[in-house]
């Protein structure tokens, strides 16, 4: 299904549905106020896909820790579900902050939240769980709501929009209701079902850790006007139940999942004006080559990534990675590319450099894809991955124009999106121009970045 010149991917587990309600959330702090808020008048059930939860991450507005609120609807007689994340040992860095099963974990869980229901997933050796997934009153046609993206329990990435500071995280989630969401709660009940850990003793807490769902059987009525399709990165072996999500076909979920590789691929060969990403990572030669050939074409492409770069020794050290930087750095050729990074300031004034941890592309004022995945071979082949696609004008143009707003302190409402992007790269050019002269007092927190040394030499 294409709108706007712009397709969705065949062949996956889900299909392309009509009928959605899309609302992006833009970073932490208003993101889960708005989760606490659904939480809150969820009638039925709530069910999470967990990566990383911090034990010092508290809710917005004294809602407490992320078990507390969970605990609160379990206690009104919701049933309560989280699927954790469980990193292998040969991982220790992960467990710091992932709330993996431990013997104190599994105290915590009956001590404070003993209504709340667990069951833990590990990854392909090597790879993660990384879904964040919010799932409210999936049955239930009225109330119904889900949220994808990003953002972990982490305390770095409660922050407002346009308030970043010394070790912050920019992030985003996106709110879908309607019949899209029916393939969320297929992909939960998926992995719910075939949780790795759930026959263990310590693989699974509460009432009903040792219960398996039924999978969904009907499709959500209409919300909005969106097209949307919920797309993965599934790793062969991993699950094997291809049971259909209602109104689509049976899938070979055994045989792995690609739908998110092969969407941005898609997306980026049919752009025609302008592509905008906000990702953690640039290392994939499949994504580099299809932003090549966009610019080619004259398309205005800028892509925003972490300042400091967040590279393992295992990534610098893969033997592809020197083919790869050469093919990356040839962007910088291209007047039409920009690679930019944000830094907000800190209380002296002092600029700081904020952390990108979202994961997000806008093609065309048109079409946009919010989720987990970044474009790193994790989560394009092996990671579990969820994302969800959509053509929503309307959405998708003011999600621009709220992302650069906050990112160059500027109103582009008026501008169409080759415009918006070509004035994201002067801003961003003259803020770099700014710093390299001692000068912090820049417009917005955009300041670009020189893709041809990024990850080997200091940006910032």
């Amino acid at each position: 299904m294409a709108r706007c010149g712009i397709p969705l991917v065949s062949s996956g587990s889900y299909p392309a549905r009509a009928g959605n309600r899309i609302r992006p959330w833009i970073d932490g702090e208003p993101a889960f106020r708005r989760i606490c808020q659904a939480i809150g008048d969820a009638q039925a059930s709530v069910w999470v896909a967990v990566t990383f939860m911090w034990p010092e991450f508290r809710m917005p507005d004294d809602q407490g820790s992320g078990l507390d609120l969970l605990q609160r609807a379990a206690s009104r007689g919701l049933d309560v579900r989280l699927i954790f994340w469980r990193p292998d040992t040969d991982l220790p860095g992960h467990r710091r902050n992932a709330f993996w099963g431990s013997a104190a974990h599994l105290r915590q869980l009956a001590t404070d939240s003993p209504d709340v229901s667990v069951r833990w997933d590990r990854a392909h050796p090597g790879f993660c769980q990384h879904q964040k997934i919010w799932l409210i009153d999936a049955d239930e046609d009225a109330t119904a709501t889900s949220f994808v993206g990003g953002i972990n329990m982490n305390p770095h990435s409660l922050v407002s929009p346009g308030h970043h500071g010394a070790g912050q995280n920019h992030d985003a989630y996106v709110e879908l209701a309607g019949p899209g969401l029916v393939d969320v709660h297929h992909n939960f009940v998926q992995r719910w079902n075939e949780a790795s850990e759930r026959d263990d003793p310590d693989g699974m807490a509460g009432p009903n850790g040792a219960l398996d769902m039924a999978f969904p059987a009907r499709i959500p009525s209409p919300r909005g006007d969106a097209v949307a399709e919920v797309q993965r990165t599934t790793h062969a072996g991993r699950y094997g139940d291809g049971h259909p999500t209602p109104g689509g076909a049976s899938f070979d979920i055994a045989a792995g999942e690609q739908t998110n590789l092969r969407q941005y691929c898609a997306a980026m060969d049919a752009a025609r004006h302008g592509i905008y990403i906000e990702n953690q990572y640039l290392d994939v030669p499949d994504i580099i080559a299809a932003l090549e050939g966009a610019l080619s074409r004259g398309v205005e492409v800028v892509v925003v990534m972490p300042l400091v770069p967040d590279l393992s020794a295992t990534i610098r050290a893969a033997p592809e990675r020197p083919a790869l930087l050469a093919a990356r750095a040839r962007l910088a050729s291209y007047p039409n590319f920009c690679l930019s990074g944000i830094a907000g300031r800190d209380m002296s004034g002092r600029r700081v450099s904020v952390h990108v941890h979202a994961k997000l592309m806008l093609i065309d004022d048109a079409w946009a894809t919010v989720g987990s995945c970044n474009l790193h071979r994790y989560s394009l082949f092996g990671n579990g991955e969820l994302n969800v696609a959509f053509h929503d004008p309307s959405t998708v143009r003011d999600m621009r124009i709220e992302l650069f707003q906050e990112h160059l302190d500027t109103d582009t409402s008026a501008l169409d999106d080759k415009a918006a992007l070509r004035l994201f790269r002067h801003v961003a050019l003259a803020n770099r121009n700014r710093h390299q002269t001692g000068n912090a007092d820049w417009q917005g927190l955009a300041i670009a970045m020189n893709v041809a040394t990024y990850g080997d030499v200091a940006q910032f």
